[in-house]
This record gives structure tokens, sequence and C-alpha cells, in this order.
């Protein structure tokens, strides 16, 4: 959510905030507005599909910074569309900015846009720092804000709409949590990060009278990410507005200044929706007091109480229960374990897919997954096979529908997917969806890896974290489009050996004697890295075949996620994914085949690279 102009609004005029000193406080979190902000970091390369490893290191970076401040922090990220799918039409608007943002990428211009899968790093990373998390049924703002005031503690976000809600501790911005410049106090161990904190207070004050209950219905009628101006604009056009009031000249922030200073009048929000109805044909009244008043709703207190989530891990959701959510799927959602994409394609029947920075020319990097995504959508909305009896055409018309949101060069468009109908073992009436983890284990198991296309005796080699990642590796070379060059399956698999030789050597096993070599072969390693590339050009296609990798990769920790993991989850931090390292190693590849040979001080790591090499070309 977002109310149009409100934060570069604010930001102008600094007498809206009061400078806070941070510690020794319990912090609540917008997750997805944390990870975008640390995910944008100065040094972080976004054309080559994300280093995951120094995103995970600087997550890492951020809540040990809170710790040595005794700060209790709390994420709460988004979950789902939610059931009335209301920001339907905003997030196809900023899918399409996406899109450009990715083109102007790939032609090496600026732009922000977010590696595939951040998020799944992210939520990760908190995991293994054992940072308390939630991830909502839907939006969560409300969930945010009702958490926040029951502590009486600070929201820390980059959202204009807790400029909205009434927060008891405040709204901290994430454009002015100075965590990277910690400084000590008074005694040794007292530290603090210097931050601003909005104040309704101030904000109302500035207007004159206006009174903090009618904050919602000026964020309503401003423009948010649930409802335009468009409805509103008779009114606007009839009501003279202080300071300048109508669009044209001034901009956005003498329209926002006037309509603030006209509800300044009123004592509260009814008495105010009156008056602009009055301003409306009659015919449009009605609809128009039902959609501001619905929208109002949107900053009233959630009955979602994360309090209890917190303390003893339940999350009740009345929303989800009236969407016949099954409770265990609402569960996993809520433990980050499920993605949002699943739920959409549950309950909405349909999901986006984001755009990396890849050929646009090209079909969207997501083809390549999409009979995994197909699997998805079986499992979820329940297909049979045993539609011998059927007609062909009968058949295609039982298999449930789901419209994906993609890009088609460089337009956003909508596709309408089939599921995929699934073995018998998954449509047994004894095993509906909210008992799917009552599916033997080797039931789901094989089902994943049919999906992917590969048997378990190939996988036996392979160490049991990276079964998975090797099994997508499998369905990629077999299924991309173009083909995928040799080289680039070379540069993809160095680049996982080493992973796992950074790992094992920050990480040794006390029970296996530390091998000197591998210790050798990761110096190596690290001074290969310091030298200066010969050929830095972006390739783009390369780019292209990492990102299908990418997007089959998601999607096969999706479908692994779903099944309840027959696999085990690859952990993203550990290196297992780095574009900067594997764009490098492709380049080198193609000039200097020896660079096949960059572990060869360890035999170990040789022979594990010859392995993972073999298992995905048989």
């Amino acid at each position: 959510m977002g109310v149009q102009g409100l934060t570069g609004f604010v930001e102008e005029r600094g007498v809206f905030f009061t400078e806070l000193r941070v510690r020794d406080t319990k912090l609540v979190i917008d997750g997805s507005s944390l990870y975008h902000r640390l995910c944008f970091a100065p040094a972080a390369d976004l054309r080559r599909g994300g280093d995951y490893g120094l995103f995970a290191a600087t997550v890492r970076d951020f809540f040990g910074v809170l710790r040595a401040c005794r700060v209790a922090p709390f994420v709460v990220l988004d979950g789902g569309r939610g059931a009335e799918d209301r920001k339907l039409p905003t997030l196809r608007a900023r899918a399409a900015e996406q899109l450009r943002a990715a083109h102007g990428l790939s032609r090496g211009a600026g732009g922000c846009l977010a590696p595939l899968l951040t998020r799944e790093a992210f939520v990760q990373a908190l995991g293994r720092l054992g940072v308390p998390f939630v991830q909502c049924f839907a939006e969560a703002d409300r969930e945010i804000a009702g958490l926040a005031n029951r502590w009486g503690c600070p929201v820390l976000s980059l959202d204009s709409d807790f400029c909205v809600f009434d927060l008891a501790g405040g709204y901290c911005p994430l454009s002015h949590f100075q965590w990277q410049s910690v400084r000590a106090a008074d005694g040794p161990q007292a530290c603090f990060v210097r931050a601003r904190c909005f104040s309704v207070e101030r904000f109302c004050r500035h207007f004159g009278r206006l009174d903090k209950s009618l904050l919602p219905l000026f964020a309503v009628m401003n423009g948010n990410d649930y409802i335009g101006l468009e409805a509103l604009e008779v009114f606007f056009s009839k009501v003279r507005l202080a300071r300048g009031g109508a669009a044209g000249k001034g901009g956005k922030h003498l329209r926002l200044q006037g309509l603030l200073h006209w509800l300044s009048q009123f004592a509260e929000p009814a008495a105010a929706v009156d008056s602009v109805l009055k301003h409306l044909k009659k015919h449009q009244r009605e609809e128009i007091r039902e959609l501001l008043c619905t929208s109002m709703e949107d900053y009233a207190p959630s009955d979602v109480n994360l309090e209890d989530f917190f303390q003893n891990g339940r999350y009740d959701c009345e929303a989800a229960r009236k969407a016949d959510v099954p409770q265990w799927v609402l569960a996993t959602l809520a433990k980050g374990k499920l993605a949002p994409l699943i739920i959409n394609a549950l309950i909405l029947r349909s999901t986006f897919l984001r755009v990396q920075v890849e050929n646009l020319q090209r079909p969207s990097a997501h083809s390549t997954a999409l009979p995994i995504r197909q699997v998805i959508y079986g499992l979820l909305l329940r297909v049979s096979q045993n539609t011998e009896d059927a007609s062909p055409s009968k058949q295609t018309n039982e298999l449930p529908i789901v419209c994906e949101f993609d890009r088609c060069q460089k337009t956003l468009k909508k596709t309408f997917v089939q599921a995929a109908s699934l073995p018998p073992a998954f449509c047994d009436d004894r095993f509906p969806l909210d008992k799917l983890m009552e599916v033997p284990m080797s039931c789901r198991q094989m089902l994943l890896l049919e999906t992917l296309g590969v048997k378990m005796s190939f996988l036996e080699p392979i160490p049991g974290h990276l079964k998975l990642p090797i099994a997508v590796t499998c369905y990629w070379l077999r299924c991309s489009e173009p083909k995928v060059k040799l080289n680039q399956l070379k540069a993809l698999l160095l680049m996982i050996v080493s992973g796992e030789l950074q790992r094992i050597t920050d990480h040794p096993d006390p029970t296996i004697l530390h091998a000197e070599d591998d210790r050798i072969a990761y110096n190596e390693f690290l001074k290969w890295k310091e030298k200066k590339l010969q050929n830095d050009d972006f390739d783009l296609d390369a780019a292209h075949s990492f990102c299908q990798w990418q997007c089959c990769l998601q999607m096969g920790l999706y479908l692994n996620q779903l099944l309840c993991t027959p696999l085990s989850e690859p952990d993203l931090s550990s290196r297992l994914y780095t574009g900067t390292l594997v764009h490098r190693l492709y380049q080198e590849l193609k000039s200097t085949p020896s660079v096949e040979n960059l572990f060869i001080s360890s035999p170990k790591m040789t022979q594990f690279y010859l392995v993972l090499l073999n298992t995905v070309k048989s």
C-alpha cells in the first residue's frame, strides 16, 4: 500500500518528524520494505540475477546491529493478494514498471529490480538468524499497525500508509534508519540507532484542527493502492481547495495540501463523506459512499492477533476461513514455508510472474518452468487422471485454468494455463488438499522427481542439501529453449562447487578433519576472483539462460514446499547462486577453458565437480 505523493510531501517538510534513538525496545518491521531496501544496497549488481550470499550477509549485519542495541525485532511479511483482489490494477501497473526497469538494466541503463529469489533468501536468512517473523494471509499493513499498537513500539517501514495509521510508538522510515552508523552512548554496552519518527500529531496540527480520524478518508480520496482518483475527479473539479487546489499547476502536493485543509473543517469522517457526495450526481452517490467507506476500512484495526502467533504459534484469520483455505496451508504460509504465489493460485486462480533482466525479444524465462507450475496448480486445484472414459474435449473442459500475468516481449500480458492432471495417489478422496501431507512421502517425492524428469538413483551421489538444485539443473538442461550451452552449464556447476567450498571452509564439520587442500583451493579461488576480468561484457543471452535456471529453481522450491519437502530445501544464502560469479565463469570459460580446473588443488572438490557434471549430463 501507499498514499500517492505523501512520502515526498512529508520528506520535504522535516517538521513532521522527531529525532529518535532506537534501543531497548521491540520493533515491528515491515519485512517487504526491509528486504527491498537491503537488496538495493550500493554495491549490489542487479543485472546478473542477484548475489544472494552478499544479500544474506547484509541481512545478518542489519539484525546484528539491532541485537547490539538490544532491539527485539519482529518481522511481518505480506502474503497473497487477498480474496477480493482489490489491488489488481495497482499490481499490473507495478509489474509494467518492473518490466521497464528490466529493459533498462538489460541495455546497461539504471533501474531497480529485486532479483527473483530475494524474498526466499530473506525468509531463509530470518530463520537461520532466529529472527521472529510471520507471513500474513494478505496485505500486512493492518496487522503490522495492530501489533505495534498492542506493544506500544515503533514500526519500521518505507510505506506512506503508516503516516495514516494512528501508531502509539510512531512510524520510522527506513530511509532515515541509520543502522550502518551505530554509535555508543554513555556506556560501552549502550548502543542506539539514530532514526526519525513521523508524528501524526504534528502532521494534523500543521493543517489546523484536522482530526486524526479523517486521515483514512484523506488517503482514500488522494489515492492509494486500492483506489484511484478517477471516481472523485468531479468532486475535485467543483470544490475550490486551498493552496492551488486542482491538479493542474503545482502537481499533486498542492492538491494533497488543499484536501487536508478542506478536511480540517469536519469533526469526523461521516460528515466529510456527506459533503463529498453532494458534489456528485445522485445516481453515483451510494456507489461512491460504499467505495469510500470500504476503502477506509483498510486503515481499521485488524482482527488478526499477531501477538498470539509470536507467543503461541497460532495464526487465525477470518478472511482465510471465508476463503476456505485449509488450516495446514494457512499455518505453513504464516511460517513462511509456502510462497504467496501458492495462496494466490489457490484462492484467485491467478498469479504474477516477476520479470528479470533477460532477453525481452525471447519468450519469458518463466516459460521454461511452466510444466512445474502446472503440477503446482494441479495439486492446489485437484485434477484427476482418471478420465479415460471421457472424450478429449471433455477432459480439457474439466482441467482448471489459472491466469498468469507474465511478459510477452516488452508488454505485460495474461495467459490462461491449464493445471496438470495428477497420478491417482494425489486424487484419492482420502487425500484432499487439506490432507496432502498424509500422502506417503515416497509418493510425494516421486511426483517431485517425475516433474523434474529425474530418478532418485541419479541423485544418490549428491549431498542432500543439493539434490533439489541439481534435479532442477537437469530439468533446465532438458527443457530450456534455446538449449543451454555447455559452458553455461559448467559455469553454473563451478559456481555451486565454489559455494560448497566456502561453506565447508567457513563452517568446518568438527567431526571431520578439515582438509588442508580445501583451504588452499579456497584461497586460490579468492585470489582468482580478485584478478581483473579481461572481458566484463554483459552477455544478454547467457543472462537469459541463467534467468531460466532461477525460474526453474523457484518453482522447484515452491513444488517441494507444497509437497511438504520430500527433498531438503537448499540454502540460497550459501552462495548457491551468485550472479556476478556465474557470469564471470562463463566469460572466462569461453576464452580460457582451463578455468574448469579452478579447484584442482582440492582433489575432493575436483571430484565433486565431476560428479555434478556427470550427473546432470547423464
